[in-house]
């Protein structure tokens, strides 16, 4: 018998198209496209659904896909044209010949989302076919003319939105101030444009403020709200942490505009991103009506800092490193170890089926004696009655305490007021610099400049020398005036307390105690708000 040998069978090629009868038709889509919702616009956007339309039901070897339309969409992110999407889901599914577009720029104004969705199309034997370029995805010699025009068409986007961003940060320069009340509490568009305060409103707002202050913690006052049955910023019955933080953090509620508080990172991605000293803010001060006086928004805001600054005690107990602020307790993050300066912690301890109620601190109380070896545990009565003599010793001579504290107030603003520059008188000298410098520059231009280059140096180290004392002023003013707000409070909340507390109250606690330091087990060291410190004994019984 032979071997048996490989055989060649050929299979003819289908026949080319003639135009015949036969010959199924090409599934036709068009996809347009406008940047806008005005009306000259939305006119376009008909006329090229028209045009379209009209073009593929004449053509007897075409057959109408669909028309897919956007408006008002931007062209640099295609996952936000619902339409497109879609186009592009009739593709995947088989649905769909060839795709007529006006040009580059209206089905992609991005490089790489035009070139990947070409490519994505011309895998599947789908073409698209550019009118204004004359280009047909399906021909080789098309992909550098499609990165080119789709390079340029992103180059466009960009600039239009560099220009946008331009005119924008023009508008927060003159102090136009543009405010999103979408989310806002407590504030609507008046009729000059600017916030209006809506009554029922502006006393939640300031419950919140009161009750920060005396020591709820957000979560509480999240809770108050709901039980209550009081209505969010757009009127549903759910408050969250973030929306009584926001209104707690907000300048509007003091009159003021913060604005780029965040920017777009760019204009194909959209991303917003948080402006931490990126780009500068512009902040317009008693641009409206306020609700909350600003010595109450000060301290709040120091609140909030004091709050968010509560380090985790240790890597064991708390191994994100942070710490959560406790409410309940007024002295959960005001007693602290005098040996580690770790916080102390209230706990239970059982003896023979009676519970103590100690305060120890969390570095011994996780790892023994390795870090803290001689930090006491402390009775928590014996604590508390400790605070209370102090506090009770100061509120008997009260009329001298608050004169104190107002003489601490005006020593703390006495610094700006002295014989230095204010911010303003330096501003004004270094205009005068730059006009200096301008005049000497153009004196200059016209002759030898080498004969005015030590005159420069002097204007330059003018300048620099200014610029540093006003940041230095800045900051210290800063400062000042977060030290001057506590200490009013300190002043106010002592006006108002009685003459002794009897017995232990948590947010009178709060409100007078800045922090307790436990020297010993048989001394502590007491600060309150105001500013004195005092040791005191820990008497047993």
């Amino acid at each position: 018998m032979g071997e048996n040998k490989p055989r060649v069978i050929v299979i003819p090629a289908a026949p080319k198209n003639t135009g015949t009868a036969e010959q199924r038709q090409l599934r036709v889509a068009a996809y347009c496209r406008v940047s806008t919702k005005e009306e000259d616009q939305l006119n376009s956007y008909e006329a090229q659904k028209n045009y379209y339309t009209e073009k593929i039901m004449e053509n007897k070897s075409w057959t109408m896909a669909d028309i897919f339309a956007d408006e008002g969409i931007t062209g640099t992110s295609a996952k936000k044209r619902a339409d497109f999407m879609r186009m592009m889901k009739w593709c995947k599914q088989g649905k769909i010949d060839l795709i007529l577009t006006k040009s580059v720029s209206r089905f992609a104004r991005n490089t790489v989302d035009c070139l990947n969705y070409v490519r994505m199309l011309k895998a599947q034997g789908i073409a698209v076919y550019f009118e204004k370029e004359n280009i047909n995805s399906m021909d080789e010699s098309t992909e550098l003319m499609l990165t080119m025009m789709g390079a340029f068409a992103q180059a466009e986007s960009e600039s239009i939105s560099g220009n946008i961003q331009a005119g924008k940060r023009y508008a927060m320069q003159r102090g136009e101030a543009t405010i999103n009340y979408h989310n806002l509490y407590a504030y609507e568009k008046g009729p000059d444009g600017k916030p209006r305060a809506i009554p029922e409103q502006t006393e939640i707002v300031r419950e919140i403020y009161q009750k920060y202050l005396r020591g709820d913690s957000l979560n509480m006052i999240r809770k108050d709200l709901e039980e209550r049955h009081i209505p969010n910023a757009r009127g549903g019955a759910t408050w969250t942490h973030s929306a009584v933080r926001g209104i707690l953090s907000n300048e509007k509620y003091v009159g003021d505009v913060l604005m780029q508080k965040t920017f777009r990172q760019d204009c194909i991605s959209h991303k917003a991103i948080r402006n931490t000293g990126q780009r500068p803010m512009y902040l317009v001060q008693n641009n409206h009506e306020a609700i909350i006086d600003r010595k109450t928004y000060d301290a709040v805001q120091t609140e909030l800092a004091r709050r968010n600054a509560l380090k985790g005690n240790t890597q064991k107990s708390t191994p994100s490193g942070r710490s959560c602020y406790t409410p309940k307790y007024a002295l959960s993050d005001r007693v602290i170890c005098g040996e580690c300066g770790t916080l102390y912690r209230r706990c239970t301890w059982v003896n023979r089926g009676k519970k103590h109620i100690v305060w120890r601190c969390i570095s011994r109380f996780d790892y023994g004696k390795k870090y803290c070896h001689d930090s006491p545990a402390v009775d928590e009565q014996q604590l508390q009655q400790a605070i209370l003599r102090v506090i009770n010793g100061v509120m008997s001579e009260k009329p001298a305490l608050v004169r104190r504290v107002t003489e601490n107030l005006q020593v703390v603003i006495r610094p700006s007021r002295g014989g230095e520059l204010t911010v303003a008188e330096i501003d004004r000298e270094l205009e005068t610099l730059a006009q200096e410098f301008d005049a000497t520059f153009a004196t200059a231009a016209s002759g030898n400049s080498a004969d005015y280059s030590e005159h420069f140096k002097t204007i330059f180290a003018q300048q620099a020398e200014l610029k540093v004392k006003r940041a230095e002023l800045e900051q210290r003013q800063a400062e000042d005036a977060e030290l001057t707000s506590h200490m009013e409070l300190a002043a106010d909340t002592l006006e108002l307390a009685g003459t002794a507390i009897a017995e232990w109250d948590e947010y009178q606690i709060r409100a007078l105690v800045e922090s307790v330091r436990i020297l010993s087990k048989d001394e502590v060291l007491v600060r309150l708000k105001s500013g004195i410190e005092k040791i005191e004994k820990l008497r047993v019984g």
